[in-house]
């Protein structure tokens, strides 16, 4: 689904995934199942920096957004993987702020 489908489809929730130390993909929350946005071509859309990423989604600026990053440390550690879910997510702001100074 292209960004534009996302914003034709109605209002979910927008999640902006880091995947790796400066890649992120995002994905929506529609009706309960999460869908991984794509570009115009079809493939995965993923940018290696946030702010280029809230740049590709401001379309989508009046969704509830969040910012979602998973911690290796468990298995880094040795630990079970599956023991702990260690994703953190924050609250994502899409619009620009400084536009309003």
């Amino acid at each position: 689904m292209t960004v534009a489908e996302a914003r034709r489809a109605g209002i979910g929730r927008l999640i902006v995934e880091s995947v790796d130390l400066s890649l992120y993909i995002a994905s929506v929350e529609l009706g309960g199942e999460r869908i991984l946005l794509a570009a115009e071509d079809g493939s995965v859309l993923k940018t290696r920096n946030l702010q280029a990423m809230k740049e590709r989604l401001a379309p989508l600026a009046a969704w509830p957004s969040v910012l979602r990053q998973r911690s290796a440390y468990d298995e880094m550690c040795g630990q079970s993987w599956a023991s702990a879910d260690n994703t953190l997510e924050v609250p994502l702001e899409l619009r620009d702020q400084s536009a309003g100074r």
